[in-house]
Formats: structure tokens, C-alpha cells, sequence
């Protein structure tokens, strides 16, 4: 058990510190020896784990106040946010997403407003608004996070954040005649919405009292259209065994998938036929499944624990033993997705930092092959089954998106225009910028990938303002992001670095391994090892290097910084877990032993306090300048973390480079990005802040 002991101190707190002209709002000392196993640390600022207090609130605000200041002097310098918006209006867009019978857009109509969501029931016809979330809410903050249609696309379920946080309302819509309907159900979080024809919906509840507290009751209802919520139906609770689950329906089933450890997993499956909907279980402790891919006809769909890069097998949900191979491993290609469309399987994959697609028959037999131009991903928009077409959208870190239909049958493809999508010459030449997808040697030998992007005819001197970016972390596969403020930073001169370091699953299943649990310190060299190989390779020096990253990535960010602080002249972590003493305690903390180890397990408990950024803060060394943005309500990685890093950071004689915190107000994990102004400003001050301090002396 952890033992927490108060040493005895005597209460005072400290004045505005000066640190090389640099003010600080009060932070108070209240001393608190922590000790666990033979780990003893003593925490300075315990009280600002009361988020929601007069004295942390009043405390936030100051430090908001001191980074405004701060970025109205850089702007008299570097002012990005007008040459953001004329990038986005000559930017390209992504075609409308098909679900069910109509296509969805969704389109700003005031800068400062959120979204509405619109809708067609062909391509080509004028776009009809069916949900204007402001108007509903009279909120500029509600904004729409998902929607989901009916079966037979009679109505339409949308999931809605009124305050940025992961816990949403669900309204209703009857999309023909655009009424809203009366139903609300509330205290929706990490769930889809998955409907029973049109009648009603089935969604994951959690009932957490507190925003921050650890997320331990999620139970599976059904709503049925027309109810009230106190009414909807209990057909699964996980508060018990604190399992996750998933679930999906398709027209005359429901599938429910628990997770009940590491690579366990029990199957459940419900009929949709009558009114009484009875889960019950079918498969126990399956241990072969890796990736759920889909349902269909009675096979569960999957990658198996077998195969590093990625396969396609199926099994008989009704009999176990019928297990067959559909697509089989491509050694070094990496299966990042599959869709099953029809009689097509169509598989996504990624080697040597390239996408591609594959297409088979449903028996797995290979049809034809895609390869994506210049350097980009992909999103799926729909597959029109009668002509055999699929729309795609290709986009780049520096490439606007570009819809294409792709013909399955006869593997001929070609740019989609139309009235509303119409031509536009690209904003620059697809050569004006040059992508490099290279590998380095990490400490242990290991070939990183890493994709670099700069200006062609860059002179690559050694001096060049760089941006190194990661994240590390859960298997995520990495892929470009079209970010019109690291259009602006290259356009300046900039080097942007991404580096699919060890804990990701760029790599395959292995890669993920090796940079989790007890391995995690590898996650944090590989990335300290790309920043060296980007000074050794002379794209830039540490007086011109800036890291970032977010969540997963903050962390990364954060233990970088503290690991090797000469290396970096910049640090910007955003929404980052910093206290790993702590992580647990909040929200979805719980969920996240397999990634950083159980606490309670003393070996995992001291590879943690290893690299756990708050902790390894010390008070002689000069951290690099840092933004540390977090938000109020971000229940998933709880601003406390950035809070008490911003403090510890701060108040230190021997720290010299300015450290800011940023609070989004009325935002959560993914900051402050409902309205159009919201989402530009935040961007703008980002690479304003980022530029200015790489051009400092």
C-alpha cells in the first residue's frame, strides 16, 4: 500500500519569483513526503491536485494572464494566424462521408461558432443543414463528435461535447423532416452508438460522480426511441470486474467483446428478432484474437496474436474449431486497416513509411493493387456497391486532400470533382517541399524510422529552426497530419522531423513491445536519439531544436526534457501525463497497466519513477523554454499533471528559460478547437510561440 506522510514544515509561500525577467504567479509549498517500497520523493504542491478550488482556479488564471502577455509581444514579431487562414481557404477538402442512404459534411458558417452538420442524398445535390448545435445549446462550445444514422436511415443519433470533455449527450433527429426529437441521454463516454433498426440505440454509460475520478462503471444500455433514459435497459455491467468492452450490431445481431486481461477475451451475442434483447455469452477466455476487424455471417473477422506485420483470419463464432486464414502476413508491410466491402476485402498497408492498398475477394484471393502518390494516407469516404467504386481521400503533411474514386472491377481511378467539389490549383507544387523517409540508429541498434519534411533547395546547414515530434505509445500507428500552421513553419525555413520511435506499432506487434512496460525507457531514447541524429546529420543544433507532442506524446516530451534539457532549445508537451505516481488515480489512468506497468508491482512501480517527468525535475539544472498546455476539462489526461509540472518547473532558482502554462477553458483533450477562431488561434500561438523562441540568441 502506498504510505503517504506529512512532513512537518512550516507554511509559507513564495513572492513573485524573478528568474532572467521572468514573473511567476505564487505558488505555495505544502511539503508531501511520499514513500513507496523504498522510493521516498517529497511533493511541493499536493493542493493543485483540488482542480476544481477557488485557490488552483485562481492560481490557472494568473499563469493564462502571464502567457497572453507573452504571446502579444511575439505577434508584434511573428504573426502566423492570417497566413493560417489563407492557407485554409485555398486548401481542398474532403468529400462527404456516406453512411446509410445520405452523405454528411459538416460546414462552418460563423468563424466563431461550432460546426453544422449537413447532409445529401445524392453527391450532387445542394446540402441540407440538419443540426445546428449552437442553436440547440446556445453554447458556442457544443460541438458534434459523432452521428450516427439508423438502420434504414430514418433517423440520426449525435453525439455532442458541450465543454470539450470525453463524457457526451446524445440527441435525436428525424433527418427527413431535420425535427428534433425529444430523447437525450446523457453520460455517454468512449462509446459508439450502435442502432437496432430504427428503434433504438445501444450505447456505453459511465457513472462516475466526479469528472476526474477513476473511470470504473461502464454498463452497456439500450435506449429504446420514444423513452425516457431512466427507463432504457441494463444489458451489461463491467462495474464489477472493471473490464472494457466493445460492442457492434449489424440487423439482426448484437456483438459484445469484454476484455478481461491482456490478451483475453470473452464474445457475447444478442438477438435483435423480438423486443426482449438477452446477452449471452458464447466464446470464454479466447486468447488468439489481437485485432477485431469485423462481423459478418456469423465470423468474427481478426489478426491474431501469431503474426507480427498483421494477417486476416476468420473463426465461427458458433464453432470454434472453424478457423481459416483469409489474407496472410506480408513480411515488413504492415496491416494498418481492412475494409469489408461486399464481396471485396479492402486492406491498408504501410512499409517503409509508404501507404498502399490491397484488394481481394472475400476468400482472400488477390484482386489488384493501389499505390498512393506522393508520399500520402488515406481516408475512407464510401464504396458505392453497384458500380464497384470506391471513394478515397489522399492527404500528405503537405498536401491538401484529394478525393478519388478507385474501381475495384476494373482497377481504373481518377480524380472526383463536382459542382461542390470543384477544382483548385494546389496551394503549393507537390515538389515545392521536400519529404524524406529515411531510418537512424538508435543507442541499442535498433533502425528507427523517421520521416523528415523541409523546403526543397533548404540550405541544410546545421542552423535550421526543427521541429522533432513523436508519440510512442498503445501500437498507434503514425500517419501524415495536414496542418496548415506546419505549412507556415516550413514555408519560414523550418525542418519538421517525425520519428516512429518504439511503444508505437509502425513497426508491427514487436515494436509495440519493446517500448512498453519495463521497456518503456525505450520509447524515450529512441526519440532522444532522433533529436541527436537530426543535429549529427547537420538539419539543425540545439539552439534550434524544439520537441512536441500530445498525451502519450506529452509524457514523452516531458521525460525528454528532464532526461537530456541541453539538447532542446524549445519543449511544447500538450495535455501530457507528467506524475505517473499519480496517473492512476484519475480517469482511464486504471486501464493503462499494460502500457506503463501496475503500480503495485514494485519493479514496474521503479521503472515508472525512472523517467515519471515531475519526479525527476532537478533543482539545478536550466530546463529549456517551454509551453505546457493542458485543458480544464480534459478527462482523459486531468490537468493536474500539467499543473504541478508547470509549478515544479517554475519555481527554481536555477531555472533561467521562461516556462508557461496554457489552459483551454471549456476544452478537453483535443484543446480548445469548437469554432473556427478557437481552433486557428490555438495554432497561431503555437508556431508563433515556436518561432520566436527558435530565433531567440
Amino acid at each position: 500500500m502506498t504510505r503517504l506522510i506529512l512532513s512537518i514544515f512550516v507554511p509559507f509561500i513564495f513572492s513573485f519569483t524573478t528568474l532572467y525577467s521572468q514573473t511567476y504567479p505564487p505558488a505555495e509549498r505544502t511539503p508531501l513526503e511520499i514513500q513507496k517500497f523504498d522510493y521516498t520523493f517529497t511533493d511541493d504542491f499536493p493542493w493543485l491536485e483540488q482542480m476544481s478550488s477557488d485557490k488552483t482556479k485562481n492560481w490557472v488564471s494568473l499563469q493564462n494572464n502571464l502567457i497572453d502577455e507573452h504571446l502579444k509581444v511575439i505577434r508584434k514579431k511573428y504573426s502566423s494566424k492570417t497566413k493560417i487562414e489563407e492557407y485554409d481557404f485555398l486548401s481542398t477538402n474532403m468529400m462527404p462521408y456516406k453512411r446509410g442512404q445520405y452523405y454528411y459534411s459538416y460546414y462552418r458558417l460563423d468563424k466563431a461558432k461550432p460546426a453544422h452538420l449537413f447532409f445529401r442524398e445524392n453527391l450532387r445535390d445542394d446540402p441540407k443543414e440538419l443540426i445546428n448545435p449552437s442553436k440547440i445549446y446556445k453554447n458556442n462550445n457544443a460541438n458534434i463528435t459523432g452521428h450516427y444514422p439508423s438502420k434504414n436511415s430514418k433517423n440520426l443519433a449525435a453525439a455532442i461535447s458541450l465543454d470539450g470533455s470525453d463524457r457526451k449527450e446524445i440527441r435525436f433527429f428525424d433527418i427527413k423532416s431535420k425535427k428534433i426529437l425529444d430523447d437525450i441521454i446523457k453520460d455517454v463516454k468512449f462509446s459508439s452508438v450502435e442502432w437496432n433498426e430504427d428503434k433504438g440505440v445501444f450505447y456505453k454509460k459511465n457513472n462516475n460522480q466526479s469528472v476526474f475520478e477513476r473511470d470504473s462503471t461502464y454498463q452497456l444500455l439500450y435506449h429504446k426511441l420514444g423513452t425516457p433514459q431512466n427507463e432504457d435497459k441494463l444489458l451489461f455491467d463491467a462495474t464489477v470486474s472493471n473490464n472494457f468492452f466493445d460492442f457492434y450490431t449489424t440487423n439482426k445481431e448484437l456483438l459484445l467483446i469484454e476484455y478481461t486481461g491482456e490478451k483475453s477475451l470473452n464474445f457475447y451475442l444478442a438477438s435483435l428478432d423480438s423486443d426482449e434483447i438477452t446477452l449471452e455469452k458464447v466464446i470464454e477466455n479466447e486468447t488468439s484474437v489481437n485485432k477485431f476487424y469485423n462481423y459478418s455471417n456469423g465470423y468474427i473477422y481478426y489478426s491474431s496474436f501469431s503474426y507480427d506485420w498483421g494477417e486476416i483470419k476468420a473463426f465461427n463464432i458458433k464453432d470454434r474449431n472453424e478457423d481459416k486464414v483469409i489474407v496472410p502476413q506480408l513480411y515488413n508491410h504492415l496491416l494498418v486497416e481492412a475494409k469489408f466491402l461486399g464481396e471485396y476485402i479492402v486492406v491498408k498497408y504501410k512499409t517503409q513509411g509508404r501507404f498502399y492498398i490491397t484488394v481481394y475477394n472475400k476468400e482472400g484471393k488477390f484482386v489488384r493493387k493501389f499505390d498512393l502518390p506522393y508520399n500520402t494516407d488515406l481516408k475512407f469516404r464510401y464504396y458505392d456497391h453497384k458500380n464497384k467504386e470506391l471513394y478515397v481521400t489522399f492527404y500528405s503533411y503537405t498536401i491538401s486532400y484529394l478525393n478519388y474514386k478507385l474501381n475495384l472491377e476494373t482497377g481504373k481511378y481518377g480524380i472526383y470533382l463536382n459542382e461542390y467539389i470543384e477544382p483548385k490549383p494546389s496551394l503549393f507544387t507537390f515538389d515545392y517541399f521536400e519529404t524524406k523517409v529515411t531510418t537512424y540508429k538508435s543507442r541499442d541498434g535498433k533502425d528507427i524510422p523517421i520521416t523528415i519534411v523541409y523546403k526543397k533547395g533548404l540550405d541544410l546547414n546545421g542552423n535550421n529552426p526543427t521541429l522533432l515530434k513523436a508519440y510512442g505509445g498503445f501500437g498507434v500507428i503514425s500517419s501524415p497530419e495536414y496542418n496548415t500552421g506546419l505549412l507556415y513553419f516550413l514555408e519560414k525555413g523550418g525542418v519538421f522531423a517525425y520519428a516512429e520511435i518504439r511503444g508505437g506499432g509502425d513497426k508491427g506487434k514487436k515494436w509495440h513491445k519493446e517500448g512498453q512496460g519495463l521497456k518503456k525507457m525505450n520509447t524515450f531514447n529512441d526519440f532522444i536519439d532522433a533529436a541527436e541524429y537530426l543535429i549529427a546529420e547537420n538539419y539543425t543544433n540545439p539552439k534550434k531544436l524544439a520537441i512536441t507532442g500530445g498525451s502519450q506524446g506529452g509524457l514523452l516530451v516531458g521525460t525528454a526534457m528532464t532526461r537530456r534539457p541541453e539538447l532542446f532549445k524549445v519543449a511544447i508537451p500538450d495535455v501530457g501525463i507528467y506524475d505517473m505516481f499519480k496517473f492512476y488515480d484519475y480517469t482511464i489512468g486504471r486501464f493503462h497497466y499494460n502500457e506503463y506497468g501496475n503500480p503495485e508491482i514494485e519493479e514496474d512501480f521503479k521503472a515508472m519513477m525512472e523517467y515519471s517527468p515531475y519526479h525527476n525535475i532537478k533543482d539545478d539544472v536550466n530546463y529549456p523554454v517551454t509551453l505546457i498546455i493542458t485543458s480544464e476539462n480534459d478527462d482523459r489526461v486531468p490537468p493536474v499533471h500539467s499543473y504541478k509540472f508547470a509549478a515544479k518547473l517554475q519555481n527554481r532558482e536555477a531555472q533561467k528559460n521562461p516556462i508557461y502554462l496554457r489552459t483551454n477553458y471549456n476544452s478537453g483533450h483535443h484543446g480548445k478547437s469548437s469554432t473556427y477562431k478557437d481552433y486557428t488561434d490555438q495554432k497561431a500561438d503555437f508556431y508563433n510561440f515556436l518561432m520566436y523562441h527558435l530565433n531567440q540568441d
